[in-house]
């Protein structure tokens, strides 16, 4: 009961922190998702913008309202994942201790707050080990079809989850105790649900010259000049941060520990081996000719956490409690530079002043340019800069997007010959995509993102007008 009790006190508090914290670009954009919803999206799946949309619906379409099912949706996680552990350990009982250490984890206690695709993802992901946890637990084949389920809609969230079965394949494959699976129709109409959940996700891209699957299956693969141990150097140590170091290093004892169990017939082991080694061996794989972002193997955590719990050596026993404590701590570090910043970083020493600070304050500014050069709306090439200003400028004012990728969305297009404001990071080298674009020179200097008095990055402002040869554009929806 007090384990209940102190995931309600954390669920509490990552609600609070979600309020307090503005949107991250990322986070912005799949707002605009969520206001245009189908069956999906150039860059993902869509269940992040269902997440959304019902987290709006309930609290508004505030930043609280755009994460609000995140920290709920991890609560729930975090007790199936703790059941998942108890029913395939029985006598260890190590449920509460996999929670814990799921939770420890910044990929979970940060990742948790900020809604983007992987958040539905590892939800969903997590739900499904504890379908087959009972599954096996139980060894009743129903459960298959809570599977199928539960994979489908993470295959829904994010493209990666098709690891997830991967690994049930390995597992039926090389574990004795699951051959018999084979014979099982329950197996095969698991299989089945999970790819009709899938399918309006196949449908969209058939509809959109399979956009979404080009651009993924792009990114598989060595795509950088041959091989290379510089990205898998920064694989290993942005997972040593993400997932912090104590319970990184338990993860890895965790699942060697359940490997050797696999080995010695343990099907309970077996099963969370092979749900995370397909995974390691295409991640390293990858990034020994290209970089692997540090959030992509977020989803092998769920299952090392319960190895961690269950599987490790008597020794690091021990470390337990310690690696709980140090994620803990680091993740409030986390949430406290986040809403108040009381130390005054640099924006590359800072990352939640590089990604969260200072939007609304951008709007502001942006707003006041926009009155004195008599623009009637504001528009922006990146796609996340377009969203938070869609977001945070004051209602009424139109924001119009520029890039290819609009033209996936059912959005409607802006008409000529109406004057604007188009607003671009002094990061980008390039001249604007827009035509006829005039640099506005400003005596105050660049358009500043700063979080008290810090900033975080500068702006040009060019003067433009909406014309009929005007590459894909959209206007945006507004709050």
């Amino acid at each position: 009961m007090s384990a209940l009790w102190l995931l309600l006190a954390v669920t509490g508090l990552r609600l609070g922190v979600a309020a307090l914290v503005p949107l991250a670009p990322d986070e912005a954009y799949y707002w605009v998702w969520s206001r245009s919803l189908q069956g999906g999206y150039l860059d993902h799946p869509p269940m992040v913008a269902w997440f959304i949309r019902i987290g709006t619906l309930l609290a508004g379409e505030n930043a609280f309202g755009i994460r609000l099912l995140g920290p709920l949706s991890i609560a729930v996680a975090s007790v199936l994942l703790a059941r998942a552990a108890d029913a395939l350990f029985p006598e260890k009982r190590p449920g509460l201790w996999a929670a814990a250490l799921f939770n420890a984890t910044l990929l979970v206690g940060v990742g948790g707050i900020l809604v983007t695709p992987d958040l539905p993802l590892l939800v969903f992901w997590t739900a499904a080990i504890w379908a087959l946890a009972r599954l096996h637990a139980s060894q009743d084949g129903r459960w298959w079809l809570a599977f199928g389920l539960l994979a489908g809609l993470a295959l829904f969230s994010k493209y990666t989850a098709v690891l997830l079965g991967a690994g049930v394949v390995l597992w039926l494959l090389a574990c004795r105790d699951a051959w018999r699976w084979w014979r099982d129709w329950r197996l095969y109409a698991g299989g089945l649900l999970a790819g009709l959940v899938f399918l309006p996700v196949v449908a969209w891209n058939a509809n959109n010259e399979w956009a979404s699957f080009a651009k993924q299956g792009g990114r598989a693969g060595a795509n950088e000049a041959g091989f290379t141990l510089r990205y898998l150097g920064e694989l290993l140590g942005g997972q040593f941060g993400l997932a912090t170091p104590l319970v990184f290093i338990l993860c890895v004892a965790g699942i060697i520990g359940a490997t050797r169990a696999w080995w010695r017939g343990s099907a309970a082991a077996g099963l969370l081996a092979a749900l995370v080694l397909p995974g390691v061996a295409l991640f390293t794989w990858q990034a020994t000719g290209s970089r692997v972002q540090g959030n992509w193997p977020g989803i092998l955590y769920p299952a090392a956490c319960i190895a961690a719990a269950a599987c490790i050596p008597p020794r690091l026993l021990s470390w337990r409690r310690p690696a709980v404590g140090l994620g803990l701590v680091l993740a409030l570090a986390v949430y406290v530079q986040a809403a108040f910043a009381p130390l005054p970083l640099p924006r590359r020493q800072d990352p939640t002043l590089a990604r969260l600070g200072g939007w609304p304050e951008l709007a502001a500014v942006v707003e006041a340019e926009r009155r004195a050069q008599g623009a009637l709306f504001v528009a922006a090439e990146e796609y996340g800069l377009a969203a938070q200003l869609a977001l945070n400028l004051p209602p009424g004012v139109p924001v119009v997007a520029l890039n290819a990728r609009w033209a996936l969305f059912n959005l409607p297009h802006p008409v000529p010959g109406v004057t604007g404001l188009l607003v671009q990071s002094e990061r980008r080298d390039s001249a604007p995509d827009w035509p006829g674009a005039q640099p506005i020179a400003r005596a105050k200097g660049p358009l500043l993102r700063s979080r008290r008095g810090i900033e975080a990055e500068r702006y040009r402002a060019f003067r433009i007008e909406t014309r009929p040869d005007l590459p894909d554009a959209a206007i945006l929806p507004r709050p």
